[in-house]
Order: structure tokens, then C-alpha cells, then sequence
């Protein structure tokens, strides 16, 4: 099955789209730059969704769910927000279709069913929740609101990818409101600190902390802030970003409340949201030219047991009292009873699909009292005595995670390259590519000039960014500090 994938050294993003369709994780659809996220793709974003789920619920928000459409009017009540999604934007003009009366079988729009106002097939949701929350909020004793939504959005996006972007996506969308702007930068601050700390820990992905400069921030805050990661093709991938909004949609829709002293103010807000992207920064991160390798705290399979040469009621029995003895660990375990297939095509199977531990079962094992145990993450074996693997795959699956951040890690530090002349920057993203740490004068004239001759853009202002004079690698202007550029998805 490995022969069915492009290479990465051949072609990057053959090899990527290659693993979508062969691990089963995805498939084109019938309406351009949509995907259908079959079965597999599906549990790998569920093992997401409620681990994050999890998290954010222990930092105190809880879930809702608003409407799919937004009125025009409300939509363009905050202009910088309107103006950054104005261009990807789907618009619902029409409510009813009729029978072609020149079209036997066809059907029209109808002309006299045209709606009112436009509504706009949301991009993100801001404006219908906070056209919600003026009706929530009359008082302090109202904040904060702390409110999730799981939900789908649409951005009509010209180039696309399946999950690094499509014109529809699901996601994650946070929207919080605060009585001080202190409160509302800590909460923002917070989910940043969730996103990094999920993507290190269940994915397996080191990210850089930073925020957004004023060209890259998200369209109505006045803050935003982001995980970077570097994918194998020296691409960075955005994971996740957080946003200060101020009071930006609060003016906009007028959101007010009645301080401890009685006195009327707008409340501070913020947004916060990761998506199905999260996945595409999962292949691009691990995965080989064998297929999909996937962490086990993402696998939805994390142990397959594969009876060889096929199954029989022996073989059976015994692989499950091996299950049993991982799923009371809370390891998910699949046994393999098809007895269509050769064990080859199995391994082959599995390797493809990226699960972490494979335990190879035949008659000889039994007699022995040995059990095969590979991983996928290094493709070694080991045969070891049948009472001895349920706490050695426990242990493994510990393994295999550390293993997977240490080589990422590894992977992005050694991809991190200083550069102090515009002639460097040029060679080192060219050659090397990866993440360019380097001078940059402050202004946006020259993060846009350096975009435009290189498509390299600031990828953030690190959090941790140390205080060094120097000289713009662009202007030759001075400047504070090192910001990190790359190319990106």
C-alpha cells in the first residue's frame, strides 16, 4: 500500500492529499471546495473536539449554539470586521425555487422570493452574538459571559485544500464579555495558553507563542494572539489564535452595563477558535512516507491486534483477554477478525492509517507465550512474553507520544534560523526555509514590501522575544527585537 504515496521529497502536496485519501480520512465532494470528512477523519476530529471540549470547560465556559445566518446589517455593523471577510463571504439573496417553465424537469430561482435583507452565511460569528448579548447584559452582576460554540462556518475560499482549507469547515468558536479590559485580556491570554498547551500535549506539535502584528491580526481586534507550527515542508501552519476585541463589537452593537457604580460602560470582549485545520497540521507534522502516524492520545485506534495468519476462535480468545486487559487502561483496541485479508495487507493497512501499536498474534505465540508488539513511529518489533504486554503497550503509548514531540521539536528548533541581511533572508527561505528569525523595523510598509517580494509574512511577535537592538534585515532601520517570518499555509 505504501507504493500508492508520493513521496514527500517528490511532491510535498501530492504526498499530503495522497494520506488524506488513502488513510480514509477524507474525500472530495460534489460542491466545490468542500470535503466529506468520512468516518476515520471524522473520529480523529471528535478525539479533538472533546479533549478541547474537556479543557475548556475546566477553565469555566460552557456550550451554545447560534444561528448559521447573519442579517446583512448586522453583519457590517463592526466595518473592520465586515471589510477583513467581505471577500469570502457566501450570501443567501433568495428563500423558494420554482419549476422552469422553460426547463422540463428543472428548477429556478424564483424572482418574487427574493429576501428583504441578505443574510450571510456566517464566516465566524461574532456580529449575531453580540447582537444576542446586548439582550443578556444589563448589569456587572450579568459578567462574564463565558460561552463556546461547536459549529460550522463558511469562508469562500478560492485555493483549496482538504482541511487546511476549504469553504466550509468545522470548528471551535469562544466569545466571552468582561466588565474590565483586564479581565478580557487575562481570558484571552488564558485560551492561548489552552490551544499551546493541547497542541505540545495531545498533538504532539511544538508551537511558538506570539501575537499577531497589526496586518495579521484578526479583523476587528486589537489583539490577537497565536501558535505557530512548522510543518516537514518548512511551512508554517497558524494552529490556533486568540483575540483581545476591546470594545470594538460592544460600540458596534451597543453593549452596555451598569458598573458597582452605577454608571454605564461598554463591555470588553474576545474571541477565540481552532478547526478542522488541526488535523491537516496533524499529517503534516508526523506522518511519513508510509502513511498517516498519528499520536496516541489523537488515534482513534491506538492498539490493533492482528491474528496471524487469520483468525480462529484460539487466536480470537486470546487476543481478547489481551483487549480486555487494555481497555480496562482506557487504551481503545481493535481485533482484526477479517479473514478476507493476509496479514501483509493489514500491516499495510494499519501503517497507513497511523495506529501507534500493532500486536502480531499466531498459534506459535500462544505455544510460547510471545506476543509481537510494533510501533508505528519508529517501525521497530519486539517480541515479548504474552503476561508482560498489556503494561508494556501502556508504557509504549507513553512512548510514542514523547517520542513524536521530541522529533517534531527537534525538527523545528534545528528549522529556526537567524538571518540578518535581506540577501540571507531570501537564500534561507529559498533553501532551508523553516521559521527566519530576524529584525524588522515595526511598520507595516515593510512587513508588506518583504510579503510581496518573498510571500514570507510575520508570523508572530514571539511572547518570549528577548530585547536586542538591531537592524531591520529589510530597511536597515532600527529595531527592539527579533519577529519570526516564514512562508505559510
Amino acid at each position: 500500500m505504501a507504493k500508492e504515496i508520493t513521496s514527500r521529497d517528490e511532491n510535498y502536496s501530492l504526498w499530503y492529499n495522497d494520506i488524506v485519501k488513502k488513510a480514509g480520512l477524507a474525500d472530495n465532494s460534489a460542491v466545490r471546495g468542500c470535503m466529506v470528512i468520512k468516518p476515520y477523519g471524522y473520529a480523529i476530529w471528535e478525539k479533538m473536539r472533546d479533549q478541547l471540549d474537556k479543557m475548556f470547560k475546566e477553565t469555566g465556559h460552557v456550550n451554545a449554539y447560534f444561528p448559521l445566518f447573519v442579517p446583512k446589517s448586522l453583519f457590517e455593523a463592526e466595518e473592520k470586521n465586515a471589510e477583513g471577510f467581505a471577500k469570502e463571504c457566501a450570501i443567501v439573496t433568495h428563500y423558494r425555487l420554482k419549476n422552469d417553465p422553460d426547463n422540463k424537469g428543472k428548477l429556478m430561482v424564483d424572482p418574487e422570493a427574493k429576501l428583504e435583507e441578505e443574510l450571510i452565511v456566517r464566516p465566524t460569528s461574532e456580529a449575531i452574538i453580540w447582537n444576542t448579548y446586548r439582550d443578556w447584559i444589563q448589569s456587572y452582576r450579568d459578567l462574564p459571559i463565558l460561552i463556546n460554540q461547536w459549529a460550522n462556518v463558511v469562508r469562500w475560499e478560492m485555493r483549496t485544500r482538504p482541511f487546511l482549507r476549504t469553504a466550509e469547515f468545522l470548528w471551535q468558536e469562544g466569545h466571552t464579555a468582561h466588565s474590565t479590559k483586564e479581565e478580557a485580556i487575562s481570558e484571552a491570554r488564558q485560551m492561548h495558553d489552552v490551544y499551546a498547551e493541547f497542541a505540545e500535549s495531545f498533538m504532539a506539535m511544538p508551537v511558538i507563542k506570539g501575537y499577531k502584528t497589526e496586518n495579521e491580526r484578526f479583523a476587528g481586534a486589537d489583539d490577537t494572539f497565536t501558535i505557530e507550527a512548522l510543518m516537514q515542508d518548512g511551512k508554517a501552519l497558524q494552529a490556533g489564535t486568540s483575540h483581545f476585541l476591546g470594545q470594538n463589537f460592544a460600540k458596534a452593537f451597543n453593549v452596555t452595563f451598569s458598573n458597582d457604580k452605577n454608571e454605564n460602560e461598554y463591555v470588553w470582549a474576545t474571541s477565540w477558535g481552532v478547526s478542522t485545520r488541526l488535523i491537516g497540521g496533524l499529517i503534516m507534522t508526523h506522518s511519513d512516507d508510509e502513511g498517516l502516524v498519528l499520536p496516541p492520545k489523537l488515534a482513534p485506534i491506538q492498539v490493533v491486534i492482528v491474528p496471524i495468519p487469520k483468525p480462529d476462535p484460539e487466536l480470537i480468545a486470546k487476543a481478547e483477554d489481551i483487549a480486555e486487559g487494555l481497555k480496562a487502561l482506557g487504551i481503545s483496541v481493535k481485533i482484526d477478525v477479517d479473514d478476507t485479508k493476509r496479514p501483509g495487507f493489514k500491516f499495510a493497512e494499519y501503517e497507513m492509517k497511523g495506529v501507534p501499536v500493532r500486536l502480531g498474534l499466531g498459534k506459535r505465540d500462544i505455544e510460547n507465550n510471545t506476543i509481537e508488539v510494533a510501533r508505528r513511529d519508529t517501525k521497530e518489533k519486539i517480541t515479548i512474553g504474552i503476561d508482560l504486554v498489556v503494561a508494556y503497550v501502556e508504557q509504549l503509548l507513553e512512548d510514542i507520544q514523547q517520542n513524536l514531540y521530541n522529533r517534531a521539536k527537534h525538527f523545528r528548533d534545528t528549522h529556526i534560523t537567524q538571518v540578518d541581511t535581506f540577501d540571507q533572508f531570501k537564500e534561507v527561505l529559498e533553501t532551508k526555509g523553516g521559521f527566519l528569525s530576524c529584525h524588522w523595523d515595526g511598520t507595516p510598509e515593510t512587513e508588506e514590501k518583504i510579503k510581496e517580494e518573498t510571500k514570507a509574512t510575520i508570523r508572530c511577535i514571539p511572547l518570549d522575544m528577548k530585547e536586542e537592538k538591531g537592524l531591520c534585515v529589510y530597511s536597515g532601520k532600527p529595531s527592539a527585537g527579533r519577529v519570526i517570518f516564514a512562508k505559510a499555509y
